[in-house]
């Protein structure tokens, strides 16, 4: 298999255009058309982590965190990050990450914290806008059904657990070909006016392309009529962070104990206790100070996360508990994610899970 045959099955898993606009996705070192050995899952590609694939035979390193972030100028080997990359392309080993596309994704980075925490009835804690699109076309009446059933089997008319769902309409449709034209009906120079359907489905952005294509290839129209608008609706499937429910709730010093022991935390620093019951939880894996604010409009009674600085600490204001974790912490088992997508989609496929540590924070 190719670089992109494997990344195009994390892509189907979380499409790379709901990762966050500050973020650096994809292929970052390497030819997607290269033929791959192995795949090296890991959450930081640093200098050891290409060792590590070098060592195990693999050529292609699937890193949640990308390790170019920012531009870079010069790759002179004057620190680490350019030291991975010419490594990396030294050796021939491809770099692909999807980073926050993996967070947005409601079977990702935080499902994967809910699932550790044994949390129910989880859902977005934070729905990214703009991902839900609306195509409305319009097509010969006795063609419209086989129209539409192109465009659902390309991914359109999906509402949560409902699937070939859509509106349509009829009505009279007008055109008027000119010299230049090729019409499938009507004549050149004459009005034509012709029993159409309009065809009304919704879809998640990130099949668009896929949508596009159908709707060209099954339209018989030379010049097709279509519009595309994007919907303010809420999306639950895609965005930032995860709540859930613990079966049976718990105190909080308890509760506290139970993370400890299974996100392997050293130490957890957190926000005065309220001396009440752990039930609804909220997680966010890495930095999540900008989800307080969420955490507490949801009814969280704690709030796990990382990277949370002195004065935040006071936003939880009596009303939850604000628990950092760390980030490494919170995002560890993401490579494990990673091992779990592949292993499914290509079982016989030389997969590893990166034994190198990277946390660069230590505890005294």
């Amino acid at each position: 298999m190719t670089v992109k045959e494997i990344t195009n099955i994390i892509e189907d898993f979380a499409p790379l255009n709901y990762a966050e606009d500050f973020d650096n996705v994809g292929l970052l070192v390497g030819d997607a058309t290269a033929e791959v050995t192995g795949v090296l899952a890991t959450l930081d590609t640093l200098e050891n982590v290409v060792d590590e694939a070098i060592e195990k035979n693999c050529n292609l390193i699937l890193s949640f965190h990308p390790i170019i972030f920012s531009g870079l100028k010069k790759i002179t080997g004057r620190n680490y990050v350019e030291r991975v990359v010419l490594k990396a392309i030294k050796n021939d080993i491809a770099i692909y990450s999807m980073h926050t596309a993996l967070d947005n994704s409601n079977k990702g980075v935080n499902a994967k914290i809910c699932e550790v925490l044994d949390l129910t009835n989880t859902k977005i804690l934070i729905p990214q806008k703009g991902t839900i699109k609306k195509l409305t076309t319009y097509a010969p009446k006795n063609e419209a059904e086989q129209l539409k059933e192109a465009l659902f089997i390309a991914g359109a008319g999906t509402i949560g657990n409902y699937s070939n769902c859509s509106f349509t309409t009829n009505g009279l449709g007008s055109f008027n070909p000119n010299t230049n034209a090729n019409p499938t009906i009507g004549k050149i120079g004459e009005t034509k006016t012709e029993e159409e359907t309009q065809i009304n489905v919704t879809f998640e952005k990130a099949k668009e392309s896929a949508i596009l294509k159908a709707l060209f290839k099954n339209h018989s129209y030379e010049e097709v009529a279509y519009e595309i608008t994007t919907l303010e609706n809420t999306n639950q499937n895609i965005g930032m962070g995860m709540v859930g429910e613990l079966e049976n709730a718990l105190n909080e010093v308890d509760f506290l104990q139970e993370v400890k022991n299974k996100m392997n935390v050293d130490c957890i620093r957190h926000s005065n206790l309220l001396n009440k019951k752990i039930k609804k939880v909220a997680v966010l894996g890495g930095s999540g100070s900008f989800a307080i604010n969420a955490a507490k409009a949801v009814g969280a009674d704690i709030f796990i996360t990382a990277d949370l600085k002195y004065h935040q600490f006071y936003e939880a204001e009596n009303k939850l508990i604000l628990a950092d974790i760390g980030h490494f912490e919170t995002e560890q088992f993401t490579k494990n994610l990673l091992v779990e997508i592949l292993t499914k989609k290509i079982p016989n496929f030389a997969i590893s899970l990166s034994e190198s540590i990277t946390n660069p924070i230590k505890y005294f």
